[in-house]
């Protein structure tokens, strides 16, 4: 039985975050936009931004009525650490598949 990609991240993580580091790896963004990206609503996203911040994982800087979020040098250790992980997850996957 093959497993997909988004089993394997809900078997090992919530997708929702784990999605949102991803997406704020790629770059600076708003909030907004990430939650279209994670297909998230705005209020969830809101929520999952706020514990984020509350781990020091991203920071807002303002810019006029825009708040532009960023993540922090943690944030980015710990989004370059789950696509590192869903990689090699994904890599095992294959390998099962193989034999």
């Amino acid at each position: 039985m093959a497993i997909k990609e988004t089993e394997l991240i809900k078997l090992f993580f919530r997708t929702k975050p784990v999605r949102m580091l991803v997406t704020l790896k790629k770059g600076p963004k708003y909030a907004t936009q990430v939650s279209k990206e994670i297909d998230c609503t705005y209020s969830h996203t809101i929520k999952l931004l706020d514990e984020f911040e509350e781990l020091n994982l991203v920071t807002f800087k303002k810019q006029g009525r825009i708040k532009i979020i960023n993540l922090t040098e943690d944030g980015e250790d710990l989004a370059h650490s789950v696509e590192g992980t869903l990689m090699k997850l994904s890599r095992i996957r294959e390998k099962n598949k193989e034999e």
